[in-house]
């Protein structure tokens, strides 16, 4: 079984945020993900945006909503950064965010 862990406080204080239901959804694929069972969401795989083994949990309605996870490291979940999405399209500046602290993995 996996761990489970926030790269920082602000990624807890970001995946808290999150509407109850949706923060219960998330937590139920954590979960799911530290027993090395896929999640139950929908899920997007973001190497090319953030950086291997980085994965998005995707919420669709309006708002829709993010969280993005990386389980490739240290046998430990990271949850990098969640977030509300209210546009189409790829969220740059969400996605710069998850990047730098995937970066930060490394420090942990």
């Amino acid at each position: 079984m996996k761990n489970f862990k926030f790269i920082n406080k602000q990624s807890h204080k970001e995946f808290k945020t999150l509407p109850e239901t949706i923060r219960i959804r998330f937590a139920n694929d954590l979960n799911a993900i530290c027993q090395n069972k896929a999640p139950f969401s929908k899920f997007k795989h973001l190497k090319e945006s953030v950086g291997i083994g980085a994965i998005e949990l995707i919420e669709n309605g309006r708002p829709a909503f993010r969280t993005i996870y990386v389980a490739k490291f240290q046998n430990t979940v990271f949850i990098l950064h969640s977030f509300t999405k209210t546009t189409n399209g790829v969220d740059k500046k969400a996605m710069a965010i998850a990047k730098k602290r995937y970066k930060l993995i490394s420090l942990v």
